[in-house]
Order: C-alpha cells, then sequence, then structure tokens
C-alpha cells in the first residue's frame, strides 16, 4: 500500500482592512500596513475582509513577490447592496468586499473559486454579506467570510449556513479536501454561540475578538497571534499555523 503524503504546513493571515473609505476606522494606511506584515510573515494564505476589488492584485503581486515569484492564485467577491440589486462599492465606485489569495501547493496546481451571498441577510441592512472559497486541487479549500455586524442571530445564522449548506454543496462538485474557513465572523470569541457555529470535526482558534480560523480535524492548528496594524484599521490581523494530514491513498 503506498504511503500517505507528508503533511503540508501552511502560513494562514486573517486580515479586516477597513479600506471602503465610507466606515470611521478607515485611515487610508491599511493597504500599506497589509503589505507589510505579508513581507514580514510569509504567509501561504491569506484571507482578506473589508476591501475594494483592485486591493486584491495589489496585495497578490506582493504575495508572489514574498514567494520569489511562485504561483499566487486570487479572488475576490463584492458584497450586495439591497436597494440597488448590485455590488456595494467603496468611496472611489469600486466593488467593495472580501477577497482571498492563496500560494498554490497542489502537485498538479489547479484551483476553482466557489463565491456568492448568503442565504439569509439583515433585511435592516443594505449590505449583503458575501462569502469566498478557493477550491486548490489535492490540497485545501479555504475559504473567508465577512458576518453580518448589525444583528448577532443573522451572524450566527449566517456561519451555520455556510457549513452546513455551502461548503457541503462545494464538496459535491469538487470532492472532499480538508478545509479551513479564516474571517471576521463578528462572533466574539468568548461566546458560546461561536462553539454552536463550530460544527463537529472541526477545530477553531481566534483573536480574542471577531476574527476567527476554523479548519476541519485533519488539520491542526497552532502557533496563533495577533499582529499589530499600528492603527492602520481596527482590527489586528491573525496569523495562524495550519498543518495539513493528507489522507493515505486508495488502491483502485
Amino acid at each position: 500500500m503506498a504511503d500517505a503524503p507528508a503533511p503540508t504546513t501552511l502560513r494562514v493571515l486573517q486580515m479586516n482592512l477597513c479600506n471602503s473609505g465610507r466606515a470611521d476606522c478607515y485611515t487610508g494606511r491599511s493597504m500599506t500596513r497589509a503589505a507589510e506584515v505579508i513581507r514580514a510573515e510569509r504567509p501561504d494564505l491569506v484571507t482578506l475582509n473589508e476591501i475594494c476589488r483592485d486591493d486584491v492584485p495589489v496585495l497578490q503581486r506582493t504575495l508572489a513577490a514574498v514567494h520569489d515569484g511562485a504561483g499566487v492564485v486570487s479572488a475576490f467577491q463584492a458584497a450586495g447592496d439591497r436597494p440597488s440589486g448590485a455590488d456595494t462599492h467603496c468611496r472611489d465606485g469600486q466593488p467593495y468586499g472580501i477577497g482571498l489569495l492563496t500560494r498554490l501547493h497542489a502537485p498538479a496546481g489547479g484551483h476553482t473559486v466557489h463565491r456568492g451571498l448568503h442565504p439569509t441577510q439583515d433585511l435592516a441592512d443594505p449590505e449583503e454579506r458575501p462569502w469566498l472559497c478557493v477550491h486548490v486541487d489535492g490540497l485545501l479549500l479555504a475559504c473567508t467570510t465577512h458576518l453580518a455586524a448589525t444583528s448577532y442571530r443573522v451572524a450566527l445564522t449566517q456561519c451555520r449556513d455556510l457549513f452546513d449548506e455551502i461548503v457541503p454543496a462545494i464538496r459535491r462538485s469538487t470532492g472532499y479536501a480538508p478545509t479551513v474557513l479564516s474571517g471576521d465572523l463578528n462572533l466574539r470569541d468568548d461566546d458560546p454561540a461561536v462553539r454552536s457555529c463550530q460544527r463537529p470535526g472541526y477545530r477553531r482558534v481566534g483573536d480574542g475578538a471577531l476574527q476567527h480560523v476554523l479548519a476541519t480535524a485533519d488539520i491542526t492548528l497552532c502557533c496563533t497571534r495577533s499582529v499589530g496594524m499600528r492603527g492602520a484599521t481596527d482590527h489586528p490581523a491573525l496569523l495562524a499555523t495550519l498543518t495539513i494530514h493528507h489522507r493515505r491513498p486508495t488502491r483502485r
């Protein structure tokens, strides 16, 4: 019988950059600080909340340079705008939402992007919250989201829908892969409700506040720490190391 592949270790960096230009936490400095953190911490996977669409390729180039030009893929999903039926926009007119960057480690290097808006939204909030996943063939399903900030119950429902409906639907189309979700869940780390969103078979670490990393049981999470953003945004960055324990190949 063939041996199982050696474990893969990845560094995951979660950042909420408050870069729409509309919120009180906007400083105009978060992109500069984000690039500094990426260069210093050398992550393999970066999840981004509260960004503008053009922020993604800028940070993709930064991450690629950190890894000596290695293949880095990126994805973006805009938040919805209920009144217009279109996207929410940053002050400069760009679509506003969430992003994901990942360095490809898979043998084949292929990937697929899955994205959308959560089926449950706070109807009192014009901003419709998105989710985003990148499936890296043979390695990982990496996801991010930014859950509702205006309703605790809606945020909890969105979190449960992600694990009970959205991720299983992706797996039906792509096949199983070890799964990690990293993002600003707007659910406090010390709130029992976060544990009710954390489905059986998942592990979780957090920043002590609203940002979390959750992973399936075939991933070990360790070495979590906050990284200061020097006042450039209202959230610290969250850095975690994960080790993927690959399944032993099956004989056909």
